[in-house]
């Protein structure tokens, strides 16, 4: 039982990976979002480490609300869920990338070597959010 764990953006889509238990989220992948592979990608992705749900980030107003950013994200999602097959669950990422921004920030991470690794250490968040959520219930 993995779950693959997504942080859309306009230009890439971070990619993270639970353990096989669902305790864990690690960094998987950045993709680059160009004609469309991308979908298929994470399709292939499904099928390598066989995933059993998938996880994407949304990204709510500070109010709660959701923007035209996060309707667009509602589209992803159900186009993923249907090309896949799969459970895809919407997740609030409020602040997700400011955290991991921060937290390459913290550890003296350069300017350069952030932007191609904060995507994914999003999505890790966006992952390790919903599976301590799971735990809790």
């Amino acid at each position: 039982m993995r779950i693959l764990g997504l942080d859309y953006g306009d230009r890439r889509i971070g990619v993270a990976l639970s353990d096989p238990m669902g305790w864990t989220a690690q960094g998987l992948e950045v993709l680059q979002r160009r004609d469309g592979s991308e979908l298929q990608r994470l399709a292939q992705l499904v099928i390598e480490h066989e995933v059993t749900e998938i996880v994407v980030g949304l990204p709510k107003n500070m109010n709660g609300t959701i923007g035209p950013r996060g309707e667009i994200c509602i589209a992803f999602a159900e186009e993923l869920r249907q090309l896949v097959n799969l459970p895809v669950h919407l997740w609030d990422e409020r602040l997700t990338t400011v955290s991991a921004e921060r937290t390459l920030i913290e550890a003296d991470v350069s300017r350069k070597k952030r932007k191609q690794v904060v995507d994914k250490l999003a999505a890790s968040l966006i992952l390790q959010n919903y599976l301590d959520s799971k735990m809790k219930r």
